[in-house]
Order: structure tokens, then C-alpha cells, then sequence
């Protein structure tokens, strides 16, 4: 099982990997007359599907990252979430620790009781400090338990510039990301969770604080402007603190594109936002994806050696999309291999073959395996009596 996953895993970095060579944009130190010209001194805009870098500028720069540095614990919020660890109604009790946060707070009181859903709600919708640290040491046991986490996912996610040193983001030594790394873990949690639209795209809610001075409705407006301002925006991520100054990560949809520009360190609020809109608009006006093929989609059988049945279905393992260039004339061909045969016994997922996709100047755009749809055990004494009998009557 685990070299399957393995194999999965390596499938889908090969398909976020190989794009279109004409794809390529503008990069720091580039030529491209179309390309936005920014204040910031560190921006990334990257494709979701493929992972793609369409435009940087300093990407790399190690920064403080203020709170978009929750981007990190909402993704383990949710895969926590998802793998049984905890339920969404589960009641969270406050610390005297979490409560005491400040910064951007929704002011939970110590010993407070909440819903976990209600605590992610506040982190995602207002960016409430109180809440991430809440979660942060519901999940982990500690505050310094889950930054452990984060660091671990962060490692997983090929974020080497980044150090985290709190679950919400204030501003302590040692504690930094960057602009490239804040666009990894933006792209695993809209790509893995995209029911965090729910939120990120929420504008207004409230939550109701039950203590022992009875009961009071707090209200919750969204930090991030773009969900009002800008056509197609999902989210997803505002940041700011005196050293980090203005941060932003912008996630948007068009047209079945969906991309990330991330902003770190804007001189002022207002500049973060309209950089982050110039970035996705050069996105949106130069590239569209071209989807490739589909999870799932069929590849006809595949011949099982001694085993229990004599043939199997193989499907695609993942979907491909391809970033072109609008207006580039890219043709791209399938290139397909299927093994002659699987050898009994293997489980539904099996790797039987890979589709390679290439453009007109033979240049690999995206792949992904072709594997069993279904499993096969090995034939037992019975099985090889009815194959032999078949073969008889016929």
C-alpha cells in the first residue's frame, strides 16, 4: 500500500512539474512587457492545478509572514478533520494562553467552550488569533505541539523557507515564509479543501459567546476585500503586523483557472490589495488551462496472470491539465502504455501502464498512471477448474 501511495504521489508531482515549454512567464529578472509592475518587494502568482509560477519577484525572500501564517493551521485543521481526529462539533475549551492572544481576536474568554467548526469559522472569516491558538493546541495538545505539526507539513510541502514559531502569526523571532512557500500551502488547502470556500468567501457572520456572564452575539466581517471587490475571488488569506507590514494571499477563479498571488510586505493596506488584483489579472488575461484528461476516465482491460478472474478494468489514476499561453497554437498528443499484463495477486489501484502527454515539439506537458479498477487474488484450485472447464466447453 505504501509503495502504491507512493507511486500516486510521485504521478502528481510529475504533473504539477511538466508544463508547457511556451508557458513559461515572466520571472524575476525577465523580460516580459505584459508582466505588472509592483511596489512589493516579494509576489508569486502561481496556477492551482499545475502549481505553475506564471510571475515572482523575490519569491524567495524570507520574511515574516503575519497571518497568513494561519493558511498552515487551517490546513491542518481540515486534515485533521478529515482523518477522524476530531468531529466539527466537537466542543473546544479555551485556555487561559489561547485568550490572551490579542492582535485580530474575537475575544474568547478563558475556560469559553466552542464548537470546533465555530473556532475555524473565526480564523478563516476574521483571522482571529484567540481561535487559531484554540485549535492549535485542541489538535495538538499544545500550542508547541501543533507548530511542530506545521513545521513537519511544511517540510511535506517543499516549503524550504519557512520556519514557523506560532500557530497564528504575531510577530516573534525566527518566525518566517515566503512569498513562494505561502503559495505551496495556499494551493494544498484550496486544492485538497475547497469546502473552505464556505468560508473564505463569507463576507459577514457571527458567533455567540457563552460564558458564565451569559450569552452575547459577536460579529464577523471578512478581512479579505477581494471577495468584494474582485470578479472570481475565492479567498483567501490577509496578514499584517509591524514588521511583516501588509501581506496577502489572493485565490480567484475563471474560466476553470484558478490561481494564487501571494503579496508579503506591501507598504500600505490598500496596495496590497490592488497588487494582488494586478497579478491576477495579468494571470487571467495570458493563460488558460487546457484540461488533458479526467480521473477515472476509461482505458479498457488488462490481462490477469493466475489469478481468480482473467481481465480487469484500468482507468486513469488523477486528472492532467496543461497551462498554455492564450493564443499559443500547442498541440498535445497521448502518448499511452499499458502493461501486457498484472500478475494475480494485487489491489484495486495496482499501476498497470501511464499515459504521457506531449506538446508539438515533443516536450512532456503532464502524465498520469493508468491503474487497476479493481483488485485480483491469486486462483485457488477451484478457479483453475472452472477456467479449465471453460476452455472445455468452448
Amino acid at each position: 500500500m505504501f509503495i502504491r501511495g507512493f507511486k500516486k504521489t510521485v504521478s502528481l508531482f510529475l504533473v504539477s512539474f511538466f508544463i508547457v515549454h511556451s508557458s513559461v512567464a515572466a520571472r524575476a529578472g525577465e523580460v516580459d512587457a505584459g508582466a505588472p509592475d509592483l511596489t512589493s518587494p516579494s509576489v508569486v502568482l502561481m496556477e492551482a492545478s499545475t502549481g505553475q509560477v506564471l510571475y515572482e519577484k523575490e519569491s524567495h525572500t524570507k520574511l515574516p509572514p503575519a497571518s497568513i501564517t494561519k493558511i498552515m493551521t487551517i490546513l491542518l485543521i481540515y486534515e485533521n478533520q478529515k482523518a477522524g481526529k476530531f468531529k466539527w462539533d466537537d466542543m473546544v475549551t479555551v485556555s487561559e494562553h489561547a485568550s490572551s492572544m490579542g492582535g485580530s481576536q474575537v475575544f474568547l474568554e478563558p475556560n469559553e467552550q466552542q464548537k470546533a467548526s465555530e473556532l475555524t469559522k473565526c480564523i478563516v472569516i476574521a483571522s482571529a488569533n484567540d481561535a487559531a491558538v484554540s485549535m492549535a493546541e485542541f489538535i495538538g495538545g499544545s500550542e508547541e505541539g501543533f507548530v511542530k505539526m506545521m513545521n513537519e507539513r511544511a517540510q511535506q510541502l517543499g516549503m524550504s523557507d519557512t520556519v514557523f514559531v506560532n500557530a497564528c502569526g504575531l510577530d516573534t523571532d525566527g518566525h518566517v515564509s515566503s512569498a513562494n512557500d505561502v503559495a505551496l500551502m495556499s494551493r494544498a488547502l484550496i486544492t485538497e479543501f475547497p469546502e473552505v470556500r464556505e468560508y473564505t468567501t463569507t463576507w459577514m457572520d457571527t458567533i455567540t459567546h457563552k460564558t458564565r456572564k451569559g450569552e452575547t452575539e459577536f460579529g464577523l466581517t471578512n478581512t479579505n476585500k477581494l471577495i468584494k471587490w474582485y470578479n472570481g475571488a475565492t479567498g483567501l488569506k490577509t496578514g499584517s503586523t509591524g514588521l511583516a507590514k501588509y501581506c496577502l494571499s489572493a485565490t480567484a477563479e475563471r474560466d476553470g483557472m484558478e490561481l494564487i498571488a501571494v503579496i508579503m510586505a506591501a507598504p500600505d493596506n490598500k496596495a496590497r490589495f490592488q497588487e494582488a488584483m494586478k497579478l491576477l489579472d495579468y494571470g487571467f488575461g495570458n493563460y488558460e488551462v487546457k484540461k488533458l484528461c479526467d480521473e477515472g476516465s476509461d482505458c479498457g482491460e488488462i490481462h490477469v496472470l493466475k489469478g481468480n478472474i482473467d481481465c480487469v478494468p484500468v482507468k486513469t489514476a488523477q486528472d492532467v491539465s496543461a497551462l498554455l499561453k492564450k493564443g499559443s497554437q500547442v498541440d498535445i498528443t497521448e502518448q499511452k502504455q499499458v502493461y501486457e499484463s498484472l500478475k494475480a495477486p494485487f489491489d484495486t489501484g495496482e499501476k498497470a501502464g501511464e499515459i504521457i502527454f506531449v506538446d508539438t515539439d515533443g516536450n512532456e506537458v503532464g502524465r498520469t498512471d493508468i491503474v487497476a479498477a479493481q483488485g485480483a487474488e491469486k486462483a485457488g484450485i477451484n478457479d483453475n477448474f472452472n477456467k479449465v472447464l471453460k476452455k472445455w466447453i468452448a
